[in-house]
């Protein structure tokens, strides 16, 4: 089964170099997630705010999520891990939006080139 599909933005900077704020994520309902996945989970304790961050591992009752951004710690650090319930959805592929002044073929072309990426699981040295 696929699981249903959706979109999401971006809005603040905890997911940088990964996700800057502006991008779009194509997401999955209803997937399994494992470390390595960036993941939408609601906020531990504001269930009507919905973050993105990448699952670095399982604890005891839920998954320790991180963002990129080692500047930014509102993450497992901060609120500890998510419970399954938590978890929302996973992202499974980026879209950058083009740049305001995209003038030249070159330009253009170059945001082409970097606008879809598949998020991978690839894990961040901590």
């Amino acid at each position: 089964m696929l699981g249903r599909i959706g979109l999401a933005e971006v809005y603040n900077p905890s997911m940088l170099p990964t996700l800057r704020p502006g991008d779009r994520l194509v997401l999955r309902y209803g997937v399994p997630v494992r470390p390595g996945h960036v993941v939408v989970v609601r906020h531990p304790f504001q269930h009507d705010l919905l973050i993105v961050k990448r699952v670095v591992g399982r604890r005891a009752g839920g998954w320790w999520v991180r963002g990129d951004n080692p500047r930014v710690c509102n993450d497992s650090r901060e609120f500890g891990v998510v419970p399954d319930e938590l978890v929302v959805a996973r992202a499974v592929l980026r879209l950058r939006p083009p740049a305001r002044a995209q003038r030249s073929p070159g330009a253009a072309a170059g945001w082409a080139l970097s606008a879809v990426r598949p998020l991978s699981r690839r894990l961040r040295a901590r």
